[in-house]
């Protein structure tokens, strides 16, 4: 089984972007990075899962850590719709970055992929490190990548996991169906206003809005891509 950490990243979104991943099987550790010189922060984030999933073995099955709630959501939940909807929006607009999405469902196909939502920035060392892959990448100053052994890997893979008790609990205790932040660039969704306030709290420039439903939620994140 491959364990994927993925990370993108733009200077200016748009602006100068770059991407990172990390692909871990039972042996071997791969990191990849890649760069576009005008891109969108989401763009990159979508280019970190290509990237991992087209360079592992199809026949693995694979768990995929992302930090953007738009990769995650959007593989596992809004692209049936899309599809179905002959790649228009629930308002009818053509979908944002259908060219890489349909890189992205061609890349998990024929395989079992579990997609998995972390904390940006909250000291998971790989996510942080496909943080500092896909800023280099960006600033145009590439970090060395590694390949080679897991035993010499000097970035730890473990996942600091919240239960799924408490995320019952937070989930219950909240009467919106979401909230949906942006901070730097990046978008994402929580369950309860707590966890949306301490994303945004004293961040200059950082955008919230409470969802109420599945709709309203693609809504807000579709005005907050464009913006």
């Amino acid at each position: 089984m491959n364990i994927i950490f993925t990370d993108g990243a733009a200077r200016g979104n748009p602006g100068p972007g770059g991407w990172g991943s990390i692909i871990a099987g039972d042996d071997g550790v791969t990191e990849l990075g890649g760069r576009e010189g005008h891109t969108t922060n989401n763009r990159m984030e979508l280019m970190a899962a290509i990237g991992a999933l087209e360079n592992s073995q199809k026949s693995e099955v694979a768990t995929v850590y992302t930090d953007s709630a738009y990769v995650l959501n959007g593989i596992t939940r809004w692209v049936k719709g899309w599809q179905a909807n002959k790649w228009k929006t629930s308002t009818k607009e053509d979908v944002v970055n259908r060219d890489l999405w349909e890189r992205l469902i061609e890349a998990s196909s024929h395989r079992e992929v579990e997609w998995k939502l972390l904390k940006g920035h909250s000291g998971i060392p790989a996510n942080e490190r496909c943080d500092v892959i896909a800023t280099s990448f960006a600033d145009g100053h590439p970090a060395v990548l590694y390949s080679g052994s897991r035993s010499r890997y000097g970035v730890s893979l473990d996942i600091i996991n919240t239960s799924s008790s408490q995320k019952t609990k937070n989930k219950d205790r909240s009467k919106a169906y979401s909230y949906v932040a942006k901070v730097d660039g990046k978008i994402k969704i929580f369950k309860t206003w707590d966890e949306c306030k301490a994303f945004v709290h004293g961040v200059s420039g950082a955008l919230y809005k409470k969802s109420i439903s599945l709709s309203d939620e693609e809504e807000i994140m579709r005005e907050y891509t464009n913006k």
